[in-house]
């Protein structure tokens, strides 16, 4: 043997390996390994044939969910949208009317959105600085409430006595 470590004859050919392929190369076979993995039990033919048919899918049907109810508005939007539109009708500006009602500019700007609750003497600051009652401004946002929910007051309260159609805001 020469050239090294690998096994050659004396005329200078390589020797067959012993697991077969054709030669020793640095140690590496010249031919790819044979093909390892999982040998099947039965022939594929077989498999296909003995295999159970696929299931069809049988479409459901989806329950549409039923719209929920409307939402009933907020009293604070309500009395909001009614400060805003009257202001608007005015031809008023925020910072006039908030500065007639003795109301910074920011918090009659959030009551007007529906972003703040107002109490009762804001509110009727508010009003008086519009020009009108509390009871007219209530009065105005029940309508809306009405208005906006199409349901009216219940038939057996009697609102003869009641200056402003039955609304009663306790605070």
């Amino acid at each position: 043997m020469t050239r090294g470590a690998l096994p050659f004859t004396q005329s200078g050919t390589p020797l067959p390996s012993p697991r077969g392929g054709d030669s020793y190369a640095g140690g590496v076979r010249n031919q790819a390994p044979p093909a390892t993995g999982v040998v099947p039990l039965r022939p594929a033919a077989a498999r296909r044939a003995a295999a159970p048919p696929a299931p069809v899918p049988v479409p459901v049907p989806v329950p549409v969910p039923a719209a929920p109810p409307p939402r009933e508005p907020l009293w604070r939007d309500l009395v909001g949208d009614v400060l805003r539109r009257e202001r608007l009708a005015q031809e008023r500006t925020l910072k006039d009317v908030a500065d007639t009602a003795r109301i910074s500019m920011p918090y009659l700007s959030e009551v007007e959105r529906g972003r703040k609750e107002a109490s009762s003497e804001v509110l009727a600051a508010a009003a008086r600085a519009l020009g009108l009652s509390l009871g007219d401004l209530l009065s105005r946002a029940q309508g809306e409430l009405v208005r906006l929910t199409g349901r009216a007051a219940p038939a057996g309260r009697s609102t003869a006595r009641a200056p402003y159609d039955g609304l009663c805001l306790a605070a």
